[in-house]
């Protein structure tokens, strides 16, 4: 049973800040830096990894190598968390910055700050205390890794002795090279320490000899190490050491920082800005994310998961908001930060914006310019890109047409609108939307019936870009009308009525009514299957349910629920959906409402759109069970999503694309923008009294 939220109003709430969450906590540990310090190009990010007992404490990049520690005292040398005294639990975790403590050996806490401050520059502020009641000697080896089968190179040390510059590679995939993304490969590196080295060294292990969870490791970086300094142009392992002798009772700090820019140019200014940093008090970054998630509902909860989830969903979606850029004047976001990946990084689409409506609680500005980046870039007839991006307008011809989104926007605008009630970001949407919608009924209905089919590349156009039961075995989605499609233009044309009415447009708004209801009529007279019950495309040329074979096309997937959403069904209609919704044998699984039936053969829980639950989908469907009264069945289903994305978020500390609806498995991309939704589900469920 789903605990009841309720809403309480509290001063600035630091919940981020008062966390003691250990490995098994359902926590997202993955770091990127503040919108404000950060930028497109140059854009390193990092992973915690704080969980798995046979790899060591560090900060992982997917290219750029991952920063460690090893700790020795009395001859004993640990590097694997299971040789911990006592393992981390982390107490703040925010967007950009990660507080934890731990105890490598009996009665020697270390405290650790790590903050990505900026794209460039990392900060590991590692505090000693020593609280036994005798002196201890403790020797601490920070190493840098890189954790591909490229070098490091060019290593010197540098002119203090306090660290060292190198230089790496990171190679764009072939997403980013076709569509021209710019793309930094060579860097300069510096990784410092606040004080001289004792000692350093560099290291060729290559995978075959490189595992990390093995003695082997220790004895190349730590037992080769002692009584030598030695230094190669290139190198895997890049590895300081630092001789601490530690009173009783007292502390000692250090910090470790490292930084990246263009190999290209000189080390002189990134060096001097690392310096200053040492002298930094970390403190005043956890101060700004704490009045900055203070803007985010408040809620009362009775279970820690969900509150864990609640709150971390925004770090999310917080951190894949970049500031403007190239062709972007406003704040914009990319699907994933780190790991860095092309399809990705590209820009902002539809689909992914749905986000907007979680964060825009958080940062009611931003939400709007991230739906004004679309704006800016619109065309003179109302087409909008596919993907719209600091460096990337992707439009992807087919057919003689433009590729576009889905169409989301004015929905989105109008429930941006609805939490803002900002009068002028709702005039320049409608202006906008209503030509986007006017060239999207006008270039979308090629035979002129008054039904849309997809158009452009109409896979990608349809947001089921692959593994759709229909396209794959049916025909390509430009042969059908489609139902979610129209389903999709009813929401838009009734999302453009409230906004001309809220203008005061009453005569628009009327029209926009009239578009909507015909729309409807349309859809219930075509695509609605009395005798099961159930919505799907129809064949474009007779708007029957058969294409190459009998009723081919009455394959039952997720889209035929959007009717409950855009209030498309009547009372009856939406009782016989909810039959089959709540029917386990098809879409009611135990970790949400997949994409297919489950009695579909084409059925996979871990396919891709034929099966994995995909949270904004299913956000969609528990708002329709809201409207039509469905409020224990809507409770249900947050349930269930949330089980699953609190286990993963126990097991790997990811964020995923999609998560399956029968098992604790997710996949295929992580750290993916649109699982935040799951914050706005949340909110939602407030609405919920019984």
């Amino acid at each position: 049973m789903l605990v009841v939220l309720s809403a309480v109003n509290t001063a600035a709430q630091n919940f981020l800040s008062n966390l003691s969450a250990t490995e098994n906590g359902p926590i997202y540990t993955t770091y990127n830096a503040a919108m404000n310090r950060s930028e497109y190009i140059i854009n390193e990010g990092y992973q915690f990894v704080w969980y798995d007992p046979a790899k060591g404490l560090s900060f992982e990049t997917k290219q750029a190598g991952e920063i460690g520690l090893i700790f020795k005292m009395n001859d004993i040398v640990l590097y694997k968390l299971q040789q911990y005294y006592k393992k981390p639990v982390i107490t703040a975790s925010y967007s950009d910055l990660v507080k934890f403590y731990y105890y490598p050996f009996r009665n020697i806490k270390v405290e650790e700050f790590f903050l990505v401050y900026n794209s460039r520059i990392a900060i590991r502020e590692i505090k000693i205390t020593n609280e036994s009641s005798f002196n201890i000697k403790l020797d601490i080896y920070p190493f840098i890794q890189n954790n591909d089968n490229r070098l490091y190179s060019d290593i010197n040390l540098t002119n203090d002795t306090a660290g060292f510059e190198f230089q790496h590679t990171e190679l764009p995939d072939s997403w980013m090279t076709e569509h021209n993304i710019p793309f930094q490969s060579n860097l300069k590196d510096v990784i410092l320490i606040s004080d001289k080295l004792d000692s350093w060294g560099t290291y060729n292990i290559f995978r075959k000899n490189r595992d990390t969870s093995s003695d082997n490791f220790l004895n190349a970086v730590v037992r080769n190490f002692l009584n030598r300094n030695f230094s190669i142009d290139k190198a895997r392992i890049i590895a300081m050491q630092k001789q601490l002798i530690i009173p009783a009772g007292q502390t000692k700090i250090l910090k470790l920082i490292r930084g990246v820019k263009e190999a290209e140019k000189d080390l002189t200014d990134l060096i001097y800005d690392c310096n200053l940093l040492m002298k930094e008090n970390l403190d005043k970054y956890n101060e700004e994310d704490e009045k900055l998630y203070s803007r985010i509902p408040q809620i009362k909860f009775t279970n820690k998961n969900q509150e864990l989830l609640y709150w971390n969903a925004f770090t999310l979606i917080r951190q894949c908001m970049l500031p403007p850029e190239g062709e972007c004047h406003y704040n914009y976001y990319v699907f994933s930060r780190e790991p860095k990946w092309g399809w990705g990084y590209g820009g902002q689409v539809f689909h992914e914006s749905l986000t907007m409506l979680a964060y825009v609680f958080m940062d009611p500005e931003g939400a709007m310019n991230s739906q004004r980046v679309f704006i800016e870039r619109q065309h003179p007839d109302g087409y909008i890109n596919y993907r719209t991006g600091p460096y990337l307008n992707e439009t992807i011809p087919e057919n003689g047409q433009l590729t576009t989104s889905a169409p989301w926007f004015n929905w989105e605008n109008w429930e941006i609108y609805t939490i803002t009630k900002d009068k002028n970001f709702l005039e320049e949407a409608y202006s906008s939307g209503k030509k986007f919608y006017n060239y999207y009924t006008r270039n979308r209905d090629q035979d002129k019936d008054g039904l849309c089919e997809w158009g452009g590349n109409a896979v990608l156009e349809s947001v089921r870009d692959a593994r759709v039961a229909v396209w794959d075995e049916v025909g390509d989605p430009s042969n059908f009308e489609a139902l979610d499609c129209n389903i999709m233009l009813v929401n838009e044309a009734k999302s453009l009525a409230s906004m001309a009415n809220e203008l005061g447009l009453k005569g628009e708004a009327g029209n926009w009514v009239k578009d909507a209801e015909h729309r409807t009529e349309l859809i219930n007279k075509y695509m609605w299957d009395p005798d099961t019950g159930f919505y799907y495309n129809v064949n474009k040329k007779d708007h029957s349910f058969t294409f190459k074979k009998e009723n081919d096309l009455k394959r039952k997937e997720i889209i035929a629920f959007l009717a409950l959403w855009a209030k498309v069904a009547d009372k009856n209609q939406a009782k016989q959906l909810i039959r089959h919704l709540i029917n386990p044998n098809e879409f009611w699984r135990k970790y949400g409402i997949p994409t297919l039936s489950a009695d579909d053969k084409y059925y996979n829980p871990m396919g891709y759109w034929n099966g994995p639950v995909w949270i904004q989908w299913d956000y969609l469907v528990f708002r329709g069970l809201l409207y039509y009264g469905y409020k224990k069945e809507a409770r249900e289903l947050a349930e269930k999503v949330m089980s699953n994305m609190t286990n993963q978020l126990k097991t790997d500390h990811w964020f995923w694309e999609f998560y399956s609806p029968d098992d604790h498995q997710a996949g295929w991309n992580k750290t993916y923008i649109w699982a935040g939704i799951i914050a706005r589900f949340i909110i939602d469920l407030q609405k919920i009294t019984g």
